[in-house]
């Protein structure tokens, strides 16, 4: 009795638990295209505000000689690296 209730959940039940979490795994609530675009919109305008502010920090730093550190370090070199990380996976994305 042992050996087939041991039969019976090799090949009937643990089968069926993997079917079911492969099942639940492929239903997963993922991004949608809408989303996508909205993450790369908002992508884009961090990017452009960026570039204003260092803007904003060189004019004023050209006008106003009290002004020793800008709010943020630009162009940290560590943040260079994940923003061009990010920008290559855009493009593959977009080239697919």
């Amino acid at each position: 009795m042992e050996g087939v209730l041991a039969i019976i959940c090799i090949f009937v039940v643990l089968p069926g638990l993997v079917f079911h979490y492969v099942t639940k795994w492929k239903t997963a609530p993922t991004l949608t295209q809408g989303d996508e675009a909205m993450l790369e919109e908002l992508y884009k305008l961090a990017r452009r505000l960026d570039d204003r502010m260092d803007t904003v920090e060189r004019l004023v730093a050209a006008d106003n000689e009290e002004f020793s550190k800008p709010r943020l370090i630009a162009d940290q070199e560590a943040d260079n690296v994940k923003l061009a990380e990010l920008e290559r996976m855009m493009k593959e994305r977009n080239a697919q």
